[in-house]
């Protein structure tokens, strides 16, 4: 749910994003109204408001007169691409900084980099082989006896 680290609408439009991103919520897709975000999350209707027009005024989401909010055409993109630059400044810079002090060159780090990206991928493979195993064999709970 919610929670105190960022103000309420903020995270209300941080969840909508995420959901544009993930695809949930699709281009052309109408989006909650404010009085049902405020009455799923139990907030005051204006903090849901306000956190859907962070969108709206990002461009992601169109208002249609008496019917309602919808994602906008192109949303899920522009969104995507902004999301990917912050990722690069927030994250790849920093790793590229700190590589060149440690005297690690392109081609290493983009070994370690894939090295990484193998050891993640193997590491969610296994959990999605125990968690089918769990589902095959649903003893105590998953503990398999």
């Amino acid at each position: 749910m919610l929670d105190d680290s960022s103000p309420i609408f903020a995270q209300i439009a941080e969840r909508l994003a995420d959901e544009i991103a993930d695809g949930t919520l699709a281009e052309g897709g109408r989006v909650p109204s404010s009085n049902e975000l405020a009455a799923f999350y139990r907030i005051n209707p204006a903090t849901a408001a306000k956190g859907i027009n962070v969108l709206t005024d990002d461009g992601l989401l169109d208002k249609r007169r008496g019917v309602g909010m919808f994602v906008a055409a192109g949303a899920r993109e522009r969104l995507l691409e902004r999301r990917r630059q912050d990722f690069a400044q927030r994250y790849v810079a920093p790793m590229v900084a700190e590589a060149t002090r440690l005297g690690i060159d392109a081609k290493a780090l983009l070994t370690l980099v894939r090295e990484a990206s193998e050891a993640s991928e193997a590491s969610e493979a296994r959990l999605g082989a125990a968690a089918d195993d769990t589902q095959s064999n649903p003893v105590m709970g998953g503990i398999t006896l």
